[in-house]
């Protein structure tokens, strides 16, 4: 089928009314679109906000003609001004008179600034080409706006995720480096602190009477507030307190202003977040980051990304006291099958040889010989208490537990002496010897030492005996330390039993 133009088809006028249109000034906006995409491109590849942004408002003032041009940006919430970079005008100086253009600068539908454009060369107004050129100009803006945002979201990102990572390398490195919980604490503080820029870093763990308290600090601000900081109370009553029981965060903008806190630590600050510890259902404790009164406040990205790092770092800490746990009960266990082998081997041999050298002893015609192995003998039983004494000290619980009697007995004689003296223990001496009295034959047993082991001899014998029977019949705790070469006397202490239990 043909067709035919009608004289109404607006086709067929186009040849006319091109023919009849004015060609656009060489002034207009179609002679300025080069510049303009020139200007769009090099904005599209500059990854400096700062300099795509200046860039954008020298072309603003390229394009349009005005002597003054400017972009000013909301803060990163939208809450507030933020950067003014400005061209034509020097800085705190007034706009010039005349015309001017506001154009909004938005990213993803939010406005986040406005180009502004002030003044007009001939002094005239500004047409509809110019605000096509600026509209187009802020929608670059917004572009830059929002690449930088990606890439400053995308390094932001970059460095929690590797800040979480050192925690836990650092903490699961190496026994040296994980050898207390202190440690693995305070790896947690200075670390949030720097991924923070925050000028305070602290953990804070559950208090006996309730509420929490700073067990470690990492802060730039005086050692007064340190000192301060350092075992600092969150109490109980403390609105804040229940959200973190509750595993929520709590974020404020001005920590000295706000109702919530009720420590007095919180004038110190102003910008804050308190995350919580949380693992398996259960707090832990919590982490505060703290800015300075005055300084910027933590951006919504920051929250999510510093209540991730919190949970990991949580995470973290249980690890290592599950690994610190594990090392733990490895080494009691190695403890015990050393404590068997010389129970059931080594002290059952000894005890073999010395019948040995009994039957010879008894069967001997000269006394020489006799001495001797009746000498022999008695070294035997002296290694015999020995090995009993280090199978003691081989059964003691942990380090963290409070030590019983018998392990304070063996501290003192080994810190008092130098080195291992032969201890031995008669009867239930943890059970029977309470605490007021043990502390008497602590510092009773720290007497007989200093003067029978000055100057040293060979060997100082020391018994402890919860079976004595004192001079007035009743029953009784007796402290014996003797040097068997005869040097200098035996140092007797004794006290009544009353049949309490010891700690």
């Amino acid at each position: 089928m043909r067709c035919a133009l009608k004289p109404s088809d607006p086709a067929g006028d186009l040849p006319d009314r091109t023919a009849q249109s004015p060609p656009a000034p060489a002034e207009g906006p179609f002679s300025r679109l080069p510049h303009l995409w020139e200007e769009g491109g090099a904005v599209g590849f500059d990854h400096d906000l700062g300099r795509a942004l200046d860039r954008i408002a020298e072309a603003a003032v390229s394009l349009t003609g005005a002597p003054h041009a400017a972009v000013a940006l909301r803060d990163a919430d939208g809450a507030g001004p933020g950067e003014l970079i400005s061209h034509g005008v020097s800085p705190g100086a007034a706009p010039p008179a005349g015309a001017s253009l506001e154009v909004p600068i938005q990213v993803e539908g939010e406005v986040c600034g406005t180009l502004y454009v002030a003044g007009k060369g001939d002094g005239g107004e500004f047409g509809d080409g110019d605000r096509r050129l600026v509209r187009v100009l802020a929608a670059e803006a917004g572009l830059a706006l929002s690449n930088a945002r990606m890439h400053a979201a995308a390094r932001q990102r970059r460095r929690w995720i590797e800040g979480a990572a050192s925690v836990t390398t650092a903490l699961l490195a190496g026994p040296e480096t994980r050898s207390t919980a202190t440690h693995a604490l305070t790896v947690v503080a200075e670390q949030g602190r720097e991924l923070a820029e925050a000028a305070t870093g602290a953990v804070l763990l559950p208090h006996a009477e309730g509420g929490m308290e700073v067990v470690t600090i990492s802060t730039v601000l005086s050692e007064d507030v340190r000192t301060e900081a350092f075992h600092g109370w969150i109490p109980p009553a403390s609105p804040v307190l229940h959200q973190l029981h509750a595993g929520l965060a709590v974020f404020s903008d001005d920590f000295a202003a706000d109702p919530r806190s009720i420590s007095p630590l919180s004038r110190h600050y102003g910008p804050t977040m308190l995350l919580p510890l949380r693992s398996n259902g259960r707090t832990l404790g919590a982490l505060a980051l703290c800015r300075r009164s005055g300084d910027r406040r933590f951006s919504h990205p920051e929250r999510t990304l510093g209540t991730q790092f919190a949970a990991q770092a949580a995470v973290a800490l249980m690890l290592v006291g599950r690994h610190r746990d594990r090392e733990r009960l490895a080494v009691f266990e190695d403890r015990d099958r050393i404590a068997r082998d010389l129970h059931d081997l080594v002290i059952q041999r000894l005890f073999a040889t010395g019948m040995l050298l009994e039957t010879a002893r008894r069967k001997a015609l000269l006394p020489e010989v006799q001495k001797g192995l009746g000498e022999a003998i008695d070294e035997l039983d002296a290694t015999i208490q020995e090995i009993r004494t280090a199978i003691i000290a081989l059964q003691q619980g942990p380090s963290e537990a409070p030590p019983g009697l018998r392990t304070r007995v063996l501290r003192a004689a080994g810190a008092a002496l130098g080195g291992r003296p032969s201890v031995q223990f008669v009867g239930p001496v943890d059970a029977r010897v309470d605490e007021r009295t043990g502390r008497e034959l602590l510092a009773a047993l720290d007497q007989a030492l200093m003067s029978v082991g000055a100057p040293s001899p060979p060997r100082v014998s020391v018994v402890v005996d919860t079976t004595a029977t004192l001079p007035d019949g009743r029953p009784g705790v007796r402290l014996t330390v003797r040097s068997p070469d005869g040097s200098h006397p035996p140092v007797t202490w004794e006290r009544p039993l009353d049949g309490r239990s010891g700690s």
